[in-house]
């Protein structure tokens, strides 16, 4: 099934000037911005406030601790009003659960994020798998995973575009499907394991692609942006 994708840019970065410049060079073509880890660490909350302004924000904290730690957090998080939020599916149906019921607690109905669980980092492979004593693939611990946070109330995934496909076979159209390791023909792999193109990836049933340092460290981000958008349209 071809389906209708968006891009999600990553403004990874820790400098807010570089980043509200990003953001500006990439509005006329990405339906969200990504602000994760990085960004807030170095330059707080209140700056990603600022640097998303008006435009859908995709806050990818990854989430991971005990259930009312989690739960607090999303709490402490409604009033950036992100339209998608990230949180480790490896956290137990437990820890998902409390960030569904917090979710649906402090934000209005109609500015809830999704709630997107992140399956095995797209860093990782069979060998990294193993090496912290998971036994399984990677694709068989994606699935494991996605059917677990589809069952705690989750409204989407984090997976490796490799994993769309048996994801769509597994738990069908409802789920939101976000795919980062996105890398345009041509680009480096960078620290990512489990890549695609956005082209694959859209036929291979993604909603969002996450695309960053293609974009980001490129000699004109915009012009970037626009070209993975053309090839997603294509």
């Amino acid at each position: 099934m071809t389906r209708k994708t968006g891009l999600i840019a990553a403004l990874d970065t820790q400098d807010p000037a570089t980043a509200k410049a990003w953001a500006q060079a990439v509005a006329p073509s990405a339906g969200a911005i990504k602000l994760g880890l990085e960004f807030a660490y170095a330059a707080g909350f209140q700056a990603v406030a600022d640097v998303a302004g008006s435009a859908p924000l995709f806050l990818d904290l990854k989430l991971h601790d005990i259930p009312n730690t989690v739960g607090s957090a999303v709490r402490a998080l409604s009033h950036l009003r992100p339209k998608m939020l990230t949180l480790h599916a490896s956290g137990g149906r437990a820890m998902m659960e409390a960030a569904r019921q917090a979710c649906d607690d402090a934000f209005p109905a109609h500015e809830r994020p999704a709630l997107l669980a992140v399956t095995v980092l797209t860093s990782m492979d069979d060998h990294g798998l193993q090496e912290i004593g998971v036994a399984a693939t990677a694709r068989d611990q994606v699935v494991r995973l996605g059917k677990l946070a589809m069952a705690a109330g989750m409204d989407g995934l984090i997976c490796s575009a490799h994993e769309l496909a048996p994801l769509r076979d597994v738990l069908g159209d409802k789920p939101l499907l976000v795919t980062p390791g996105i890398r345009p023909a041509g680009s480096q792999a960078g620290d990512q394991k489990r890549i695609m193109t956005p082209a694959q990836a859209r036929a291979a049933g993604a909603d969002w692609i996450v695309v960053g340092r293609p974009i980001t460290q490129s000699d004109n981000p915009a012009a970037a942006a626009a070209a993975i958008v053309a090839e997603l349209a294509g």
